[in-house]
C-alpha cells in the first residue's frame, strides 16, 4: 500500500510548487527575487541563497538516508550553511537547480517505496540515533516550511530596507 507514501509526496511537491493552504509556496516566494535580492542579507540574517542551499543540504541528506539507511553529516557540518561570498560564486541559476535536482530526486526515490517502508529504522548521524523513516521524512517537511516562512521574512526585510 502506498497510502500514507503519496500523501508525502503531495505534502512536499505543494510546499514546492503547488497549491496549499498557506498560499505560498517556494516556487511562488523566490521566483520575484532578482540575483542580487537572492543573495541579499538583511539586518545579518541569512540570505535567501543560504536557506536554499542548507535545504538542499538536508535533503540530499534524507536522500542518502532513504538509500542507506544512516546519513553523513551533522548540524555543525560547514556544508549546513555555506558562506554567503560562496554561493555568489555559483549564481542563483546554479543553487535553485541544484534545489530542483534534489527534489525531483528525493520525489523519485520516495515514489519507489510503500508504506511499510516508514516504519522501517535508520541511524540519524545527527541524532546519534535510530528512527523510523517517518522521522526523517516529516522532520524534513517541517524544515521546509520552516525556512520557507523564514525566506518570506527575509523578503519581507528586503522590501522594507529598499522602500519597496
Amino acid at each position: 500500500m502506498k497510502t500514507l507514501i503519496t500523501g508525502l509526496i503531495d505534502q512536499i511537491k505543494q510546499i514546492h510548487y503547488g497549491h496549499n493552504w498557506i498560499g505560498v509556496n517556494f516556487e511562488k516566494r523566490i521566483s520575484g527575487l532578482s540575483e542580487s535580492e537572492f543573495f541579499r542579507q538583511p539586518k545579518g540574517m541569512h540570505s535567501t541563497a543560504q536557506i536554499v542551499a542548507h535545504l538542499t543540504t538536508w535533503r540530499l541528506e534524507t536522500i542518502l538516508k532513504i538509500k542507506t539507511g544512516k546519513g553523513s553529516i551533522t548540524d555543525d557540518n560547514p556544508a549546513n550553511w555555506k558562506n554567503n561570498e560562496e554561493l555568489m560564486l555559483l549564481g542563483k541559476v546554479a543553487i535553485l537547480l541544484e534545489f530542483e535536482n534534489s527534489l525531483t530526486e528525493l520525489l523519485d526515490v520516495l515514489k519507489q517505496k510503500n508504506d511499510s517502508f516508514l516504519d522501517q529504522i535508520y541511524y540519524d548521524t545527527d541524532f546519534k540515533d535510530h528512527y523510523p523513516y517517518t522521522f526523517v521524512i516529516e522532520g524534513m517537511l517541517h524544515h521546509d516550511l520552516y525556512h520557507l516562512g523564514q525566506i518570506g521574512l527575509i523578503i519581507k526585510c528586503l522590501h522594507l530596507d529598499t522602500g519597496k
